[in-house]
């Protein structure tokens, strides 16, 4: 990060709470090919900050492994070298023309026999009993660390839920999918309201993205989401009240080799126009970590709301509600405090000790950091500060049992102000 780059950011982000959900007056999304004089700066500057969707050209792609090996020369998924590497990984699969709970149900699978169905899927015209099974999640660089698929483009390496779940060697959220010409992923927003970046290995995918806010519109008279934003059911104005206010979608057809980056809080629905392969990954940084602890303090009202009625004759509720809140989400406010804890001391460390030669050799969260730059850290820092001084202020969690937090927030804080003061000296 530059100084003129640290300068807007910080003018931008003088709040916790001022971080763009992402307006969109056009339908048109960047395309960027210029891989020489594309920067980090630039696309921090362009689209995170603001919050706005791009296009990478496939030329960001061209040295993975994957693109190599997974393709064959004429641009379909190769078959052959996939069940050689992966044809005894379980993998989970999702059946497309299924719909449960507003999403798809899922099955492990043996990749093998997902293949082989695969196969036969194409060769019956794009039919099968079994429906349209789609490979969706799979955490193969977990799975396969020794194998050459990909590496992560600089413009996503600030990647905050990466780093701490990688820290506490629990979860990741680094995923491949892979599908026939007709699978497809329902209406959702991505998990904690992440970004996501989206490299499509071969095939193409069609995009309908709707800026944060465009949800609302969509939302039927009960305050449920669609399944499909493409039904005509969505026309009945007595189930969809006001759906005739909501905007077209921003479309993006996306080819192979190319780069889909998807903003925090975009609502979206995804289709495979073609046998895909793609990689994914969900990320946070500190240009959208406000975005998640406000959907994260959504989550835990609604999580009240529904068991309202159970406050007072129970004498643990708001733990409980905690508890309601992680398996729903993934995360609960305690979880989340140690979030933003490896994250400042990893910053905090570099910025004290820097970063010696043996660790910025190796694909560790410190090295990236350190490419990104010092000032890069101090931003981090300031956001971190900014979201850890909201949730210490937050009345749900001060009446949580914080004596397990090491260190405690208010000494965290002081840690976390007394290094950005010292590195900005």
């Amino acid at each position: 990060m530059d100084r003129a780059t640290f300068a807007c950011s910080t003018a931008f982000f003088h709040d916790y709470s001022s971080s763009a959900q992402g307006t969109f007056s056009t339908g048109h999304v960047d395309f960027i090919d210029k891989i020489e004089s594309f920067t980090y700066s630039d696309f921090f500057r362009d689209y995170l900050i603001p919050n706005q969707p791009c296009v990478f050209s496939e030329k960001f792609t061209d040295g993975w492994g994957s693109r190599r090996n997974w393709v064959t020369w004429g641009g379909k998924p190769d078959f052959d070298h996939l069940l050689q590497e992966f044809g005894e990984a379980i993998v989970p699969v999702a059946n497309c023309d299924v719909k449960e709970y507003n999403s798809n149900p899922k099955e492990q699978l043996p990749f093998k026999e997902y293949i082989s169905y695969w196969k036969e899927y194409i060769k019956n015209g794009y039919r099968s009993s079994r429906g349209c099974l789609y490979l969706k999640d799979w955490h193969l660089s977990r799975a396969f660390p020794e194998q050459d698929v990909y590496t992560t483009p600089v413009y996503f390496s600030s990647d905050w839920l990466n780093e701490y779940w990688d820290a506490i060697a629990v979860d990741d959220y680094r995923f491949v999918y892979m599908g026939p010409k007709g699978s497809w992923t329902p209406f959702h927003a991505d998990v904690f309201r992440s970004y996501s970046w989206s490299a499509n290995i071969c095939g193409r995918k069609k995009w309908l993205l709707y800026p944060p806010g465009q949800e609302d519109y969509l939302k039927d008279c009960h305050g449920n989401l669609p399944f499909d934003v493409t039904a005509p059911g969505l026309q009945d104005r007595s189930v969809y009240p006001r759906y005739n206010q909501s905007q077209p979608p921003v479309e993006i057809v996306q080819e192979a080799g190319e780069i889909v980056f998807i903003p925090s809080g975009w609502h979206h629905q995804v289709y495979n126009l073609e046998d895909t392969i793609s990689i994914n990954h969900n990320w946070v940084n500190g240009c959208n970590v406000a975005i998640m602890w406000c959907f994260l303090q959504d989550e835990l009202a609604a999580v009240q709301r529904e068991i309202n009625e159970w406050k007072d004759p129970m004498d643990d509720w708001h733990l409980q509600c905690q508890l309601i809140m992680k398996s729903c989400t993934g995360i609960d406010y305690k979880e989340f405090y140690n979030f933003l804890k490896v994250i400042a001391e990893n910053r905090i460390s570099i910025l004290e000790n820097g970063l010696d030669d043996e660790a910025s050799a190796k694909n560790t969260p410190k090295a990236a950091i350190s490419t990104l730059g010092m000032l890069h850290a101090v931003f981090d820092l300031k956001r971190t500060v900014k979201v850890l001084t909201s949730l210490s202020a937050n009345e749900d969690f001060k009446k949580l049992d914080l004596t397990s937090l090491s260190p405690p927030q208010e000494a965290l804080l002081h840690h976390l102000k007394a290094a950005i003061d010292t590195a900005l000296l």
